[in-house]
């Protein structure tokens, strides 16, 4: 029993330790400029991997959708488009 419970103590003192030090010391930029490098190409690669997710999600839906259901959806986008011209051009307000 002393055993066990000096195993479960030296495993929680390791992990204590292990997770209280930081990570990466060594990879922190050390000019702002390098920092803002970073963060510019962190973002840069985020917005392409939200790009392909919404790509996907959109090939997604048509995939589920009905030939009918496809005719439908892109006659009422077409239909909506129309109507936004004429109010644009027109200067009425749609409700």
């Amino acid at each position: 029993m002393k055993f066990l419970t000096n195993k479960i103590l030296v495993l929680l003192l390791v992990t204590i330790v292990t997770s209280c030090g930081s990570k990466n010391p060594g990879n922190t930029p050390a000019t702002v400029e390098d920092a803002e490098k970073e963060l510019a190409k962190r973002e840069k690669e985020q917005s392409k991997q939200a790009e392909k997710a919404k790509k996907e999600a959109y090939k997604h839906y048509w995939s589920l959708q009905t030939k009918e259901a496809k005719k439908s959806i892109k006659k009422n986008l077409k239909r909506q488009k129309r109507i936004a011209r004429h109010n644009k051009k027109s200067g009425s307000k749609p409700y």
